[in-house]
């Protein structure tokens, strides 16, 4: 899901750059973490810096992989899994080359911001008809909704920069990055949507004391 360098127009990761540094602010002024999580917080950090190293190429540059996103987001907080997710996101980039730095804010922004609070609120409003379920979509939401935007900002980009017709970045048009993206994401959402399900119960049942139900 990450996108690389090149792909993407200035006119599209500049301003996305600055709505992500916004976003940041507003993590760091709302996030709140007891003592006690620190220590959870930075294994299921680590998981998710493993899990999105395990990619499959896609088509187009891109790439499909688990996340770990949803998990963090309802055992701590939306605002807690971003800022999380966006450090993993930023140490990728620039240590491992898994994204691009000019397409950062975008990455993060997708995977770390949508994901987390997608899979949040997918969580909140099913949770009350059955929990499972709601584990389960928050899940496959967390990683289809970052890919479904990750396929309209590269499908824009014909449209946004192109010269005489032709694109000067990413060639192909949001039917194709649409179906590119969502097919092999639908799929992976389905194993995302089980490992959130097993490690929620799991830490929810082992370490009541930690994970309290207030985010």
């Amino acid at each position: 899901m990450h996108i690389p360098d090149g792909f993407i127009s200035p006119q599209t990761y500049i301003p996305v750059m600055g709505v992500t540094a916004a976003l940041w602010y507003v993590a760091f002024k709302k996030a709140k973490l007891e003592s006690d999580q620190i220590s959870f917080l930075a294994t299921l950090s680590a998981l998710s810096f493993v899990l999105m190293l395990i990619t499959i190429p896609l088509p187009g540059g891109t790439s499909a992989h688990l996340s770990g996103v949803a998990l963090i987001a309802l055992l701590f907080s939306p605002y807690l899994a971003f800022g999380a997710i966006s450090m993993v996101i930023v140490i990728e980039a620039l240590f491992f080359g898994e994204g691009g730095v000019t397409t950062l804010g975008i990455n993060v922004l997708a995977i770390a911001f949508i994901g987390s609070f997608s899979a949040y609120y997918t969580f909140n409003a099913l949770k009350r008809v059955n929990e499972t379920f709601a584990l389960f979509s928050a899940g496959w939401i967390g990683v289809n909704a970052p890919a479904l935007f990750v396929a309209f900002i590269l499908g824009i980009q014909p449209i946004i920069a192109s010269s005489a017709g032709k694109p000067l970045f990413f060639p192909f048009d949001l039917k194709t990055t649409t179906i590119a993206l969502m097919v092999p994401h639908a799929m992976i959402g389905v194993i995302e949507g089980v490992v959130t399900i097993a490690l929620y119960r799991y830490l929810k049942k082992n370490f009541k004391t930690v994970f309290d139900e207030d985010k």
